[in-house]
């Protein structure tokens, strides 16, 4: 990461008080102007390697990026942290994230999570969520499961702040069952081919619930989860937006995405990062639908008014 010098200190900087010792100065060009280096797109090959090992135990699979993003903290974007969780047939796997709240897709198989006294029976194509900040047990059921997790941890590190707790936060349980998520996607796409030379090439949907539905967001304050679709043979139109995505690439043929002007092609249950800012479209030049999940943390911007969405 690049860094800025301050401006330098007094020379006697044993004056004072502890309090006016900590204080220093940065020039106003050096904050606005490179301050930091972008993220760079990226491809999370060897995290779906071992998500997919079907040898692999059960536990958890980090996709931290720290390191690229300039994070002293596990982080997949500056707010966002995603994980594989594999679940081996009748076990469990229990978590408590330092979050205000979890997102979790079913990749594979069927079983259950509780989470203080709310227990959620999911199967394969479900979403669901919880508050942070509990302990959650995910037990799976008479096969092997691979869910999707999702949680904003990295934006209470940011502030080294705790979760709410226990029922006085903003999130609470849903549920979102698989075939009214099929049902939706299906109306989406007929919705999108009517617009013709309008469209944007792809139908897709965002996750909501009736405390947010107006704000256009999942239940979490800062993030946002959207289901998009391509039809084959079907352009995405070049886009770009402030806010950072991270898409999990559900089912596809001969698809990929352009970023800045590079061609980064897809793999069923592979993540992508789409840096904030940057110029980028999907592409389906295979001969079936493709479907991708996508996070981002647009909840945040969609609050601040600096979305930033505009055609390229």
């Amino acid at each position: 990461m690049q860094r800025s010098n301050a401006i330098a200190r007094p020379s006697d900087s044993s004056a004072g008080t502890p309090y006016t010792r900590r204080a220093s100065f940065l020039p106003r060009d050096n904050y606005y102007v490179g301050a930091q280096d972008e993220i760079p797109a990226h491809v999370f090959m060897a995290e779906r390697t071992q998500a997919l090992d079907p040898a692999g135990p059960t536990g958890f699979i980090v996709l931290d990026y720290r390191e690229r993003i300039g994070s002293d903290y596990p982080a997949t974007t500056p707010l966002i942290l995603a994980r594989y969780a594999k679940i081996r047939a009748g076990e469990n796997l229990a978590s408590r994230f330092k979050a205000s709240g979890e997102i979790y897709y079913v990749i594979r198989g069927s079983g259950q999570t509780c989470n203080g006294a709310d227990t959620i029976h999911w199967k394969m194509g479900d979403v669901f969520c919880f508050p942070g900040g509990e302990e959650s047990v995910h037990r799976a059921g008479n096969e092997d499961c691979l869910l999707w997790v999702l949680t904003n941890e990295p934006l209470l590190s940011f502030e080294n702040v705790e979760p709410p707790r226990p029922g006085a936060g903003p999130i609470l349980p849903v549920h979102y069952l698989a075939e009214e998520i099929h049902l939706n996607l299906v109306h989406t796409q007929e919705v999108e081919a009517r617009k013709g030379a309008a469209s944007n090439g792809n139908g897709a949907f965002i996750f909501s619930s009736e405390s947010f539905m107006e704000k256009r967001r999942l239940p979490f304050p800062t993030l946002m989860l959207a289901l998009n679709s391509l039809v084959p043979g079907n352009d995405q139109r070049p886009h770009l937006h402030n806010a950072v995505a991270l898409t999990l690439v559900l089912e596809s043929e001969n698809c990929y995405s352009m970023i800045n002007g590079k061609r980064y092609d897809w793999l069923d249950l592979a993540a992508v990062i789409t840096p904030p800012g940057q110029v980028h479209s999907h592409h389906n030049k295979g001969s079936k639908l493709t479907r991708f999940l996508i996070a981002q943390d647009s909840g945040m911007h969609y609050y601040c008014r600096t979305s930033g969405f505009s055609y390229a």
